[in-house]
């Protein structure tokens, strides 16, 4: 049942959070801080959700699905993949290094995209009916710069970005506290906290909207209606 005034139901929407933090578990994590706002209030209304710190996994390097294939001797990718593939909702989450999204966030962008090519039931890149949005931590500047990337990354791919589908903290620009330090005024910034709750609602509204709607119609967008015969034919009624 929905929270009282909510416009409707999420408790069958499912959601992913990737942190991208450089520090293994059990070590104290700024990122998860900011995820477990929007977690929180996934949760809230019925939403299942689960975070991955893609450090604490043997995740090779590379772009193809399983890249034991391709001469790595491990990969835990495949095991973690079906969380992405069963979920509604997927947040990229992680820490700005040197201006930039961290080796890790980056590293699961290049594994996503390894899926990209995979088409769901209509016939449809895989990821169509899913909903991405993105959260930056950091102590120096770059969160529009990290969020660009990431939410280009997704919507190229096959995810949809509703608005305002990004958050973050830095604090002050240069060496200073992070987000979970104490004193460092992270968890009471209005300005994130008002921009992470916004993302989080609308992440849940345009998966339930995606979701009643069986995801987008299967018209102008099959891969394999585009053959080389039909390629230029823009008289053909599918390419309209």
């Amino acid at each position: 049942m929905a929270t009282e005034g909510t416009p409707g139901t999420y408790s069958d929407l499912k959601a992913v959070f990737f942190n991208g933090t450089l520090k293994k578990s059990p070590q104290t994590s700024n990122t998860d801080g900011l995820i477990n706002i929007s977690r929180l209030i996934m949760e809230k209304q019925g939403v299942s959700t689960r975070v991955i710190r893609t450090v604490d996994h043997d995740i090779a390097s590379g772009v193809y699905p399983d890249m034991t294939q391709y001469g790595w001797a491990t990969d835990e990718w495949p095991e973690l993949y079906p969380a992405v593939r069963d979920a509604d909702i997927v947040v990229v989450a992680g820490p700005i290094w040197l201006g930039d999204n961290s080796s890790q966030t980056k590293k699961l962008i290049e594994r996503l995209y390894a899926h990209s090519g995979e088409l769901n039931s209509k016939g449809q890149w895989a990821f169509y009916p899913k909903v991405g949005g993105c959260l930056i931590t950091g102590n120096e500047d770059g969160i529009k710069h990290c969020a660009m990337n990431v939410l280009y990354s997704l919507q190229h791919i096959g995810f949809s970005i509703p608005p305002q589908a990004d958050a973050g903290w830095i604090g002050p620009v240069g060496p200073g506290p992070s987000y979970l330090d104490e004193g460092s005024g992270g968890p009471e910034s209005d300005f994130t906290n008002r921009n992470t709750t916004f993302m989080t609602w609308n992440l849940l509204h345009l998966a339930r909207t995606l979701k009643d709607a069986g995801g987008y119609p299967a018209y102008g967008n099959l891969p394999k209606e585009w053959t080389a015969g039909t390629r230029f034919d823009f008289e053909n009624p599918e390419y309209r």
